[in-house]
């Protein structure tokens, strides 16, 4: 599943579309895409995971989940979800994800303060949000995109490393200054994640995600397959994430 810090980039690249005519609509939505044609892309945002490709008077969000992929003026020996044509050689090609048209204004919808790496990022909103939810484990908040719009399983599993917090550790048994840590570093983290990814590098910078051996003490990573509510991927060190309970 694409992370925040992918779909920062992707909006990145796609900035060259914004104020063009959608020439061409094509693929295998059954939501109305026929009602794009012609229409001009007046804006890309994103919140989060998710992709907004704003018209007049309705808002295309892209979903992803998780084995959605973009293409860009490329195609794939596959129908795409969504396909739009700006001129005959420009094109953006949505597989595999969530397409869905919105009519509310966006600032109704979305509270960019939730957003990890948007300018409108609140980390006392956040805080207030965790405390809120002294009963559930950081591994699963960390993924709850009402408090960390954007992050995703590996930014989970690399901050709970970098601050040394076992992602079997309950929100309310957090002392006040590790829950700031928690805070910071799913911010700090994302835009890390965001510059490695741009370089294609992400994966050199790994630290537990996917290893084998814990860089900071040498120990054997733990590995379990569907952790917390979530049921997602986790790799930590037991040795140096400490356990709050």
């Amino acid at each position: 599943m694409p992370e925040g810090p992918s779909l920062v980039l992707l909006r990145e690249a796609l900035q060259p579309f914004a104020g063009k005519r959608v020439l061409r609509v094509a693929g295998n939505s059954r939501q109305p895409i026929s009602d794009i044609g012609g229409k001009t892309l007046r804006r890309v945002r994103n919140w989060g995971k998710q992709l907004l490709l704003e018209f007049d008077p309705f808002t295309i969000r892209i979903h992803f989940l998780l084995y959605g992929r973009w293409l860009i003026d490329e195609r794939k020996d596959a129908t795409p979800r969504l396909s739009l044509g700006f001129t005959r050689d420009r094109e953006i090609n949505f597989y595999a994800c969530s397409v869905r048209f919105l009519s509310e204004p966006l600032d109704e919808l979305y509270d960019w303060s939730g957003d990890v790496m948007a300018d409108e990022w609140d980390p006392a909103q956040a805080r207030r949000k965790l405390r809120a939810r002294p009963d559930r484990l950081v591994a699963d908040v960390l993924l709850d995109q009402d408090v960390f719009a954007g992050v995703g399983n590996i930014i989970k599993n690399e901050v709970l490393h970098r601050i040394r917090l076992h992602p079997g550790s309950r929100v309310g048994a957090l002392p006040a200054r590790k829950l700031g840590d928690l805070v910071r570093e799913a911010r700090d983290y994302s835009f890390d994640f965001y510059r490695w990814r741009k370089a294609f590098e992400l994966k050199k910078h790994y630290q537990v995600h996917t290893k084998q051996t814990c860089p900071r003490d040498r120990h054997r990573i733990r590995y379990v397959k569907s952790f917390g509510a979530a049921h997602r991927r986790a790799f930590f060190c037991e040795a140096c994430q400490k356990l709050y309970e």
